[in-house]
């Protein structure tokens, strides 16, 4: 059931931006953590992630909300520590905020892989309870290449897992 949902959400989605869903390719990954649902699922929903990701990811500067306050339609901008690729910073707009399936899902609007190759980037997080103390964060990032960088094969960088083994540490820490 819960695949149909998320199925049916990307065709959906892929139809909003304009991209046939059988051209998005997915990077999934899951991570359980040892908290009620409920109380993983505050920190996702609003803006708990950014305070928490500057003083445990080492690569990013600077988070900064450029528009809204954590809702649908909040933009916010990511600074990463300058690389060898060139990678500098990461906006995203919140596009999906579900209390009651307890997911969240931006659409990249500058950065990552859309600076090298792909038309689409979004990012999804989905909270699912496994038992009354623990929980499973699911990430998912979808991507569409443009069609001249299919050669190249470009990826995302976003660092999804080391965002959800912060949560976890965060959260498991102050459970």
């Amino acid at each position: 059931m819960l695949k149909q949902i998320s199925l049916v959400f990307f065709v959906l989605f892929a139809c909003y931006v304009g991209v046939n869903s059988r051209e998005l390719k997915h990077i999934t990954k899951e991570l359980e953590v040892n908290v009620p649902a409920c109380e993983a699922w505050e920190l996702y929903r609003n803006l708990g992630l950014i305070n928490i990701i500057v003083p445990k990811l080492t690569n990013v500067q600077s988070t900064q909300v450029l528009k809204g306050d954590g809702g649908v339609g909040t933009v916010a901008k990511t600074t990463f520590v300058p690389d060898e690729a060139g990678n500098s910073s990461y906006t995203e707009e919140f596009i999906v905020i579900d209390d009651q399936k307890r997911v969240k899902a931006a659409k990249a609007l500058e950065g990552d892989c859309l600076a090298f190759g792909c038309s689409v980037l979004i990012v999804e997080f989905d909270i699912n309870e496994k038992s009354q103390n623990s929980c499973i964060i699911k990430s998912i990032i979808s991507y569409a290449v443009k069609k001249e960088f299919e050669a190249k094969d470009p990826k995302p960088t976003v660092a999804v897992e080391a965002i959800t083994q912060a949560s976890k540490e965060y959260l498991e820490r102050n459970n």
